[in-house]
Order: C-alpha cells, then sequence, then structure tokens
C-alpha cells in the first residue's frame, strides 16, 4: 500500500539503447536531446524525461518513431513533490508500489457489520454467509485475491530490483575490468600536468561536433567528426571506441603528440576522457588524408597531384620523421606511417597524424623491444615480423615510409589483388626492373624532364629504405639529403625483396591496422 506521500500518478517511459551499434549513438543523443541519460548499464544506455505533469492523454515520449537500437520500457512512477528535484535519479522517481482501492455496497457492509462473509453465488448473485464451511471457503477466496494482488507487486518489485541489480551488476564488471585501463589513464594525465592538452568535457565534445553531425571518416579506432571550438577554430574529433591494452593507445597518442611542435607533425588541440567516452580533437586538415590523393580503391588510379607536389610532400614527411626520431627531448617511433595516416592542410603540407602505436624511446637506445607485432600489412618492416633479420629501431619507420612514396609514385596499392600474375602486380619489383634496365618508367602525369627527374629521385629512394636488412637502410636524415641532392648522384640499391608476394600475402595486404 502506498504512503500518503508516495502518490502513483502514472507510468514512466524509458528508452533502452543498444551502445554497441555505434553508428545510431549520435543520433539517440540528437534525438533525446531535452532527455536525460542514465549510462552506468554496461552495453546500452536508458534514456527518460523529468515528469513535470500529468493529465489525460499525456505523453512523454518523443514524436515519430524511436531509432532502431532502441526499445520503449514504462514502469509506475511515484511523485514526492516536496522530495523530488530535477537532479533526482532514475531510481528515485520509480516505485515499486501500487494503491488498491475498492468500495462496498451497502448489501455488502451490513453482511460484513453482522459477521457475515460477502460472497457471490454461480450466477454472480450476491450472498451472505455466516456458515462455518463457506467462512473457510470464503477465506481461501480472500487468501487467494490477496495472494494474488501481493504477487503483483511483488513481480513489479522483482522486476525493478532486475533493472537496478544488472545494472549495477553490469556496471561492476564492467569497472573490474576496465579499473587498470582507468587508473592508467588517468595516473599518465596526472603525471603530464602543464604539459597535457586540454581536457574537454563529453557534453563540450558533443556541443562542438554539432552532436556528431559531419562525420569525416571511420577507421578500427572508431569516427572523425568536424567541429568547431568557441574560438571559431575548426577542429578534427576522433571519438575512439573501447580501447584495448589498459588505455596504451589512448595514452601513446597523447602522450607522443604532447611531446611535439613541428609544422609536419598534427597538433593535438585537446582530448576528451570522461567515463566510458574518449575522443582526441586536432586541428582541422581541409584535404583530409594523403590517400584520397594517391589512388581510389573502386576506380583504379586516380592522381590529382602534381610531381614537384608529391615531391614536397615526401620531402615533408621525411622531416616530421627526422624530428620525432632526432629532434623531440624524447625520441618517438611511429610504427604506422602509411597513406592514411598523413594528413594535408589547405597548402598541402603534410601533417603526420595517428600516434595510438607510437613508442617512445631513450635516447641511448638504438634497438627497442615490442612485446608483439605493430602497425598495418603491407608497410610493416620485416625485423617487426621475423626477429632474425635484424633489431626493431628508427629504420622500421623508414621501411614504412619507403612502402609509402613508392604508393605515391605508382599512384596505386604496392600489392594489387586484382591481377593474378605476381610479376605484374608488386609495383617495387616492377619498377625496380624498369629503373635497373633503364626502360621508360611508364608513370602517369609525366609532363616534363623535371617531373621525370623526381618521379626517378622518389623511386630510387625509397628503394634504399626498403631494404630487407635494416642495416642496409639510410636514416630518416640520410633520406632527406638524397631527397634534396641530384638524381645522377644515387646509386642504383641492391634488389631489397626476400620473395614475390604470394596470393595469402596479397589477401592479407588488405587488412586493416592491427596490433598483437
Amino acid at each position: 500500500m502506498a504512503s500518503q506521500m508516495d502518490i502513483i500518478v502514472g507510468n514512466l517511459t524509458l528508452f533502452r539503447c543498444n551502445n554497441s551499434l555505434d553508428i545510431n549513438r549520435g543520433t539517440n543523443d540528437h534525438y533525446f536531446r531535452d532527455y536525460k541519460n542514465y549510462t552506468e548499464c554496461s552495453g546500452f544506455s536508458i534514456y527518460y524525461k523529468y515528469p513535470t505533469t500529468w493529465r489525460e492523454g499525456y505523453s512523454d515520449a518523443p514524436e515519430g518513431d524511436i531509432p532502431n537500437n532502441c526499445s520503449l520500457i514504462q514502469l509506475p512512477i511515484k511523485w514526492r513533490s516536496q522530495q523530488l528535484t530535477q537532479n533526482s535519479s532514475l531510481f528515485d522517481l520509480l516505485t515499486a508500489n501500487f494503491t488498491i482501492q475498492w468500495s462496498l455496497s451497502d448489501d455488502c457492509s451490513k453482511c460484513y457489520n453482522q459477521g457475515g462473509r460477502c460472497l457471490t453465488d454461480s450466477n454472480n448473485n450476491f450472498l451472505c454467509s455466516s456458515n462455518p464451511k463457506v467462512k473457510r471457503k470464503s477465506k481461501r477466496i480472500l487468501a487467494a485475491a490477496t495472494a494474488s494482488s501481493i504477487g503483483g507487486v511483488v513481480i513489479l518489485v522483482i522486476l525493478l530490483l532486475y533493472l537496478q541489480t544488472k545494472c549495477s551488476l553490469n556496471s561492476m564488471i564492467f569497472w573490474k575490468k576496465k579499473g587498470e585501463d582507468y587508473r592508467n589513464v588517468k595516473d599518465f594525465l596526472k603525471n603530464c600536468g602543464s604539459l597535457a592538452p586540454r581536457n574537454y568535457s563529453y557534453p563540450e565534445v558533443k556541443k562542438m561536433t554539432e552532436y556528431f553531425k559531419n562525420k569525416l571518416g571511420q577507421g578500427g579506432y572508431g569516427c572523425v567528426y568536424k567541429g568547431k571550438l568557441h574560438n571559431g577554430s575548426l577542429v578534427a574529433v576522433k571519438v575512439l571506441k573501447e580501447s584495448k591494452g589498459g588505455g596504451e593507445e589512448f595514452i601513446n597518442e597523447v602522450a607522443s603528440i604532447s611531446r611535439t611542435s613541428h609544422i609536419n607533425i598534427v597538433s593535438l588541440v585537446g582530448f576528451c576522457f570522461e567515463g566510458q567516452n574518449r575522443a582526441l580533437i586536432y586541428d582541422f586538415m581541409p584535404n583530409g588524408s594523403l590517400e584520397k590523393f594517391i589512388y581510389d580503391a573502386k576506380s583504379g588510379t586516380n592522381r590529382q597531384l602534381g610531381w614537384q607536389t608529391l615531391y614536397n610532400i615526401t620531402l615533408g614527411i621525411a622531416r616530421g620523421l627526422e624530428y620525432l626520431h632526432r629532434g623531440c627531448n624524447t625520441p618517438i617511433l611511429h610504427f604506422d606511417i602509411k597513406p592514411h595516416n598523413i594528413l594535408l592542410d589547405e597548402d598541402f603540407c603534410p601533417k603526420i597524424s595517428e600516434f595510438g602505436l607510437a613508442k617512445l624511446c631513450n635516447k641511448k637506445e638504438s634497438i627497442v623491444s615490442l612485446l608483439g607485432a605493430r602497425g598495418t600489412i603491407g608497410y610493416i618492416a620485416p625485423e617487426i615480423v621475423c626477429k632474425n633479420i635484424g633489431g626493431v629501431s628508427h629504420k622500421s619507420d623508414v621501411y614504412s615510409y619507403g612502402m609509402m612514396v613508392l604508393e605515391m609514385v605508382g599512384g596505386r596499392k604496392n600489392v594489387d589483388v586484382a591481377v593474378d600474375r605476381t610479376s605484374e602486380i608488386y609495383f617495387p619489383h616492377w619498377i625496380y626492373r624498369k629503373i635497373e634496365q633503364k626502360e621508360e618508367l611508364g608513370l602517369t602525369d609525366i609532363a616534363k624532364e623535371e617531373d621525370n627527374k623526381l618521379a626517378e629521385k622518389m623511386i630510387l629512394v625509397s628503394l634504399w629504405c626498403i631494404q630487407t636488412v635494416p642495416a642496409s637502410r639510410p636514416s630518416i636524415s640520410m633520406v632527406i639529403e638524397m631527397l634534396q641532392g641530384e638524381v645522377g648522384s644515387l646509386q642504383m640499391p641492391p634488389k631489397p625483396f626476400l620473395y614475390s608476394p604470394s596470393r595469402s600475402d596479397r589477401d592479407m595486404s588488405t587488412s586493416t591496422t592491427y596490433t598483437v
């Protein structure tokens, strides 16, 4: 029975939305903009609206169809006008009680006052009986009715307790599993002190992206959205998926870029670390990634940049890598150099981005240790996978750089999975043979002799960079010298390949970034 201050006035409409369907999360936040959001349940969120008034025909549900990843729940609500506030929690609004009311007829009242029991016969006619047998029967009927009422209350209480317990249990499991992850990140941010970029709240992230309105791209790490800061500056907001490895990728990104300041390194404006929500906020690069200017996976070769611009980008990336390897107080190995991770500003100045796989090194270290392979297939240096080739060092970034430059030259992937004959589809082999036999390169958009010299210089430098043995590769500083020198002064490198890619290798080359 409800107390005097606990009056049941109707049902509260709740919306349970599955968080695993990331494509709809921004839609949910926008659709339930005026709703409160209960996020303590692992895997799903609950949206609800604080009740202000109740009247006949009133509905607290939004107009139109709800998002596909949401379902509707209605539970009884209690109204304590003297105790509830706008800051009351979801469970303060719900009740496990409900009121049962009934009225007695005059005949039944008279019967009851005389010690009888109000019953009905088989025809549903009123019957007053004081017969002991009937009394026992009526007691059983009354007990059954009472038990039924109590059972309804118990079921409702169990439902509410289940909802609260499930949320609490899921949250407990989640926090136990992710506790170390969060502690790692929080400890890191605390140690960074004033060196850490600005920490934005998740509501600020939603506001700057207009509730994730304009998506720029999507990858295994999450999604990138266009945003605007209070001062009008445009930013790219990378909203991360659930992190792995104790928050290592998030820490790597913030730690690495916080230590950098170079024209060829992307600038980290800030980050968001709030509960399960994590985001990285960068300066906006209007020309996007280098990848879209090299090739188009659907239409084949799609060169949009002249050779002088390609050469300038090649040189700028090398200067950015030299800064990471030698110019920082703490040297940084990137381990994921590829066209997708090179961003271009309005003047096509390249910026190295995506430091999630980076490793900070001691200046005295020439060889670093890795617990497992890291990088993207097609750009990973052989010593990262096969330890007996040589040690992992800054030369591993040089290898990835060389593979990337060859793709810039060829305007295509180094491995073309659409062609069967290996000798025709592996571009490094093909271009090496062209240079070795002094044949026409057959590259697109060679309009003048200067273009041909730039292309040949980029090819020779990249072939030196992808030598199988790390000791045979130049340092990135030497790469810059070679690019700035005359093409006639460059020697022909040895053939750098252990083997021609097999069909299985070509299939693997289409895989996305991975970390073992």
